[in-house]
């Protein structure tokens, strides 16, 4: 198992490419693996810890203070998530809930070599940099989203990013949960499933939706 972990880390990490890099996570790393709707890290909580996923997914969530969510983005192999990196950069708490969203691996690294591998490790600081560039791209899509687009279109976005994440046009997912990741209501939800229907864009049962187009 630690030869195939080893492994695991170094083919899901390409970007990891100094051998010492790989070492040095290797002796500090913790190994977690996490069933479907774990909270891996809360609003408020301490960060101490930088998680890189190895499989699975997790999705990173906003929070008001009404309990009104707002998805932002999934953290999924190869990836961490960049407000925990700041967090631990700065040693403050997190401002986002992150959820598993299936059965997920990953291993953690002690927040204070965040600082100290950007010194030593070219492609570590190279990750960082990728890790904040592509969400800060992922949440200029989001405010576009919100500010250019209606709901309508913001729901045929959510749906497809799922099924891209989850590898499947069938998703298992309620009226309630997608209006919860929208910041929207169930009621509204219902009805742009039902027109999208009847578009034969997809097909809804209780509990579940089925992309077709």
């Amino acid at each position: 198992m630690p030869n195939e972990l080893k492994s695991l880390i170094r083919e899901t990490f390409p970007s990891f490419n100094q051998s010492k890099l790989i070492d040095e996570i290797w002796s500090h790393h913790q190994f977690h693996q996490f069933s479907i709707d774990t909270i891996i890290f809360d609003i408020g909580s301490q960060i101490n810890f930088v998680p890189l996923v190895l499989t699975g997914a997790i999705k990173v969530f906003r929070e008001d203070e009404a309990g009104n969510e707002l998805f932002l983005y999934y953290i999924l192999p190869g990836q961490s998530c960049a407000m925990t990196l700041s967090a631990c950069a700065g040693s403050s708490s997190s401002t986002v809930r992150a959820v598993t969203t299936e059965n997920t691996s990953l291993i953690t690294l002690p927040d204070h070599l965040v600082s100290t591998f950007v010194f030593r490790y070219p492609s570590w600081n190279n990750f960082i940099i990728e890790t904040y560039t592509h969400r800060l791209n992922e949440i200029l899509v989001l405010v576009d989203n919100i500010a250019f687009y209606n709901m309508d279109m913001r729901l045929l976005r959510y749906l497809v990013e799922k099924s891209q994440v989850e590898k499947t046009r069938i998703l298992d997912i309620s009226n309630s949960e997608i209006a919860r990741d929208l910041n929207s209501s169930r009621e509204v939800i219902s009805r742009l499933l039902k027109q999208m229907e009847k578009k034969q864009m997809v097909k809804t049962s209780r509990g579940r939706v089925e992309l077709l187009n």
